[in-house]
């Protein structure tokens, strides 16, 4: 069942308001969803209290996904699906602030590395710390993806870091774009939110989640930049998930599916 609105949208607004401002509330009463899309992941000096960068939480990661928490999955691929590869060509979509992107352009095993994003400030950021390492190997593209034009059967590896949950129509989208894409033997990584779409999380799953934020220590569960305490999770509604940003999680339940129709799984 869908929520329209729940208390965690009205907390939300309010502590959005404290952390960003004014000028960032009004900047998702633009009409045109593509802007406010791109107003969301555009700015460039604000706090972040995103939990995933909390040092013990990528460690944990790491160690899910490599068995070493000081290995991340970026040099887990390389070490272990990539070792004996040269003359590689990649593209990312949706690369934002190309963080990981620069970080595989470091090997030498890749020829070509594209990024396309929408956000214009996080790609010319990207592109001068990118200068500054004097990378000659990868290229940043600022693009509306609909507008940006993929040359088939090009690519050695299709990437996504957190952006494939931005992408609406995933079978489509992944059983087409994408893998037409690809050279024969072409590799799709992702690293990605793959649960419910909007984040219209089941009954079951709220559940847990506030069984959760029971064992969590009071010192951990005040809000930031607030004294207020987290004590339950109401979910998402979704009009706060339509205003603030039309391409969030729009069709993410559908990507596992897609992917495991189209692709053969080398590892998950």
């Amino acid at each position: 069942m869908k929520r329209i609105l729940t208390l965690d949208d009205i907390i939300d607004v309010l502590h959005k308001f404290k952390q960003r401002g004014l000028g960032f509330l009004l900047s998702k009463l633009n009409i045109y969803g593509i802007k406010r899309t791109e107003k969301s992941f555009n700015q460039l000096e604000y706090e972040s209290a995103d939990w995933w960068i909390i040092p013990k939480v990528r460690q944990r990661w790491n160690l899910l996904l490599t068995g070493n928490k000081d290995l991340d999955y970026k040099e887990y691929l390389v070490k272990n699906h990539l070792q004996h590869s040269t003359g590689l060509r990649l593209i990312s979509l949706g690369s934002g602030t190309c963080h990981h992107e620069i970080e595989l352009a470091k090997y030498s095993i890749f020829e070509e590395i594209i990024c396309v994003d929408i956000a214009k400030d996080r790609m010319l950021e990207a592109e001068a710390r990118a200068n500054k390492l004097r990378l000659k190997n990868i290229e940043f593209v600022c693009a509306d993806f609909n507008d940006y034009s993929i040359p088939k059967e090009y690519f050695d590896i299709v990437f996504f870091h957190a952006s494939l949950h931005h992408f609406d129509n995933i079978e489509s989208f992944v059983g087409s774009t994408i893998k037409n894409s690809l050279k024969t033997n072409g590799l799709l990584v992702i690293n990605e939110f793959v649960g419910a779409t909007r984040l219209q999380f089941p009954k079951h799953q709220i559940k847990k989640i506030n069984e959760a934020l029971k064992i969590i220590p009071r010192e951990y569960k005040t809000r930031y930049k607030s004294n207020l305490l987290k004590k339950k999770y109401y979910g998402s509604g979704i009009i706060r998930m339509i205003i603030a940003d039309p391409s969030e999680c729009v069709d993410s339940a559908s990507i596992l599916p897609a992917i495991h129709s189209n692709f053969h799984t080398i590892i998950e």
